[in-house]
C-alpha cells in the first residue's frame, strides 16, 4: 500500500513536472544569461567551467545519446550539466527523467537538490517528499560521487542525500520542525562518521533555532574528536565548536569564498547568534555574501537568514 501511495504521489509530481518547465525556462525577471536570482534579487551567474569538468560532462553526453532512456545517463547528464553551473538545464533533464522512470526516487532527489541551487525552495520540497515516500521500503544504496573526496571513497546514500536535502530545503524557509523531522531521519540511517556530522550540525543549528539549548546539546552527544572523518571536516569542527571543545579563534579565519569555508562561516555565524552577538553574526552573513559560491548551502542559507530577519 505504502509503494502503491508513493507512486500515486509521484504521478501527481510528474504532471507537476510538466508544469514546472516552461517554469524553469521562463523564471519571471530572470534576465538572459542569468541561472536564478538571490533572495535579495541579485543575478546569479556561473563562472566559465575547466577543461576537466567540461570533458566529463561531454562523456555523460555522450552516454547518454547511445541510450537517452538509460535512468543512469539521465542522472549523470544532469548531474555534470549542473557541475557546469547549468542548474536550469539540469533541472529539464531530471524533469526529463521523471517523464521517462516516473517511479525512480534519484530523479526527484537531483532535481530538487538543483532547485535548491536556483532558490525554488518549495518546488524542491515537493520533489524530495516524493522520493522520500519512493523509498519506503526500498533497500538504501552508496550514492556514487560526481567530485570524488580525497580518498575516493563514497560516503552518502540515496536515503540519506534525499533526507538531508528535504531538510536543508524546509530549513531555508525555516521551518524548523519540518527540517527537524528531515535532518533526523538522515542521521538514524548511521552509515559512518561524516553522516552524523553532517547532519548532526543542522540538527544542533535547528534546535537552537528552535529556542531548545538543552536538545540542542544533546544532539551531539555522539560527537568526539576523535571521529573517522573523510569529507566533512568543516562540520566535524563546527560540532566540536559547538560542543566547546574548540575555540571560536582558532575558526575565525574562514570565509565565503568557497563552499567549505561557506559551511563554516555560517555555522560561526550561527554560533555568534546564539550567542546573543548581532553585530558579529550579520558581519559574517555579509562576508559570506560577499563571497563568489553563490550555489553553496552555506550561501544560501546566509541569503535565508539575511532576508528573514
Amino acid at each position: 500500500m505504502k509503494n502503491l501511495l508513493a507512486l500515486a504521489f509521484a504521478g501527481i509530481c510528474l504532471i507537476f513536472a510538466s508544469e514546472t518547465r516552461s517554469a524553469v525556462e521562463f523564471l519571471p525577471g530572470v534576465p538572459a544569461g542569468v541561472e536564478a536570482l538571490s533572495l535579495m534579487g541579485a543575478s546569479l551567474i556561473s563562472p566559465a567551467a575547466d577543461a576537466a569538468t567540461i570533458e566529463k560532462f561531454e562523456a555523460a553526453q555522450e552516454d547518454y545519446d547511445r541510450d537517452p532512456m538509460a535512468a543512469e545517463n539521465l542522472i549523470w547528464l544532469g548531474r555534470r550539466t549542473a557541475y557546469l553551473g547549468n542548474y536550469r538545464s539540469a533541472i529539464e533533464i531530471y524533469t526529463e527523467g521523471i517523464a521517462k522512470h516516473p517511479g525512480d526516487a534519484r530523479m526527484y532527489r537531483h532535481r530538487g537538490h538543483r532547485y535548491i541551487s536556483i532558490r525554488q525552495f518549495d518546488r524542491a520540497i515537493v520533489d524530495f517528499e516524493a522520493a522520500a515516500g519512493l523509498i519506503e521500503g526500498q533497500e538504501n544504496r552508496i550514492e556514487p560521487d560526481g567530485l570524488p573526496n580525497a580518498q575516493n571513497i563514497p560516503l552518502t546514500t540515496t536515503h540519506g542525500n534525499i533526507w538531508y536535502h528535504l531538510g536543508l530545503a524546509y530549513y531555508l524557509k525555516q521551518d524548523w520542525g519540518n527540517a527537524l523531522r528531515a535532518f533526523q531521519n538522515g542521521y538514524n540511517l548511521g552509515g559512518n562518521d561524516d553522516n552524523l556530522v553532517s547532519t548532526g550540525h543542522w540538527i544542533y543549528m535547528i534546535y537552537r533555532r528552535m529556542g531548545k539549548p538543552a536538545e540542542a546539546a544533546a544532539a551531539l552527544e555522539d560527537i568526539s574528536p576523535d571521529m573517522n572523518i573523510i569529507e566533512n571536516r568543516s562540520y566535524h569542527e563546527l560540532c566540536l565548536l559547538y560542543k566547546g571543545e574548540i575555540l571560536i579563534d582558532d575558526m575565525m579565519a574562514a570565509n565565503g569564498d568557497d563552499p567549505a569555508n561557506a559551511a563554516v562561516a555560517y555555522g560561526l555565524a550561527n554560533w555568534f547568534y546564539y550567542n546573543d552577538d548581532r553585530v558579529a553574526s550579520d558581519a559574517m552573513l555579509a562576508s559570506i555574501l560577499a563571497g563568489s559560491s553563490w550555489a553553496s548551502f552555506g550561501f544560501i542559507a546566509a541569503e535565508a537568514d539575511r532576508v528573514n530577519r
